[in-house]
């Protein structure tokens, strides 16, 4: 990619944020089954349309600083599928009684709206699409609005591969590819929004 494409395209970055005052950085865990190389077949504890959020991470950006002002987390007790299957526990590391105590989604919904509400002026970032559609959801299951509804939502992925004029690898691929210093523990809530802020950060220069 030739020096002046790559400043176009920081430029049309910085033109989608040019109206904010804060970027949070989500990213979300949620119940997930997965069948092992060394398993027999079976059929999938959790299929993917019922996938729900267990663990969400904000990470507030000041856009004026680019400095990181606040963050959030928090677990939710699912309600389809209560019980975490052995692939989700291994993958993100959250234990049944991390959910087991956790308040619902609805009540997450109101101590996210408290928090939110000091950083307004808005817009958020995740890494890829997922997590939106894991909101939309979640939303749909228990019949009231997405946690961040209203927010204009980027795809911080899709930066990366506009700028970079690369295809973007897993979140801690491209941290490590970028010589960022991964924070954290992979595939939990706070620690990979942490990691989805550095790379915006690192973008925004």
């Amino acid at each position: 990619m030739s020096i002046e494409a790559k400043v176009l395209h920081l430029q049309a970055i910085q033109n989608l944020l040019a109206p904010y005052r804060y970027l949070y950085c989500v990213d979300l865990e949620a119940t997930c089954d997965e069948v092992g190389e060394s398993e027999s077949p079976r059929t999938l504890a959790v299929v993917p349309a019922q996938m729900e959020t267990i663990e969400i991470g904000l990470v507030v950006i000041d856009l004026e600083t680019r400095e990181i002002v606040d963050e959030f987390q928090r677990f939710v007790r699912s309600q389809i599928n209560p019980i975490l299957t052995d692939f989700c526990k291994k993958l993100t590391s959250i234990q049944q009684a991390d959910v087991d105590s956790a308040g619902t989604y609805e009540e997450l919904g109101q101590e996210l709206g408290v928090f939110v509400a000091r950083y307004p002026n808005a817009a958020w970032a995740s890494w890829g699409d997922y997590d939106a559609r894991q909101l939309e959801r979640d939303a749909g299951f228990v019949a009231c609005p997405s946690l961040l509804a209203g927010l204009q939502h980027f795809n911080a992925r899709k930066w990366h591969k506009g700028l970079y004029d690369i295809q973007p690898k897993e979140l801690r691929q491209t941290v490590e590819s970028m010589g960022l210093v991964w924070q954290g523990t992979y595939h939990r809530g706070k620690d990979d929004a942490r990691n989805v802020a550095s790379i915006i950060k690192e973008m925004l220069g």
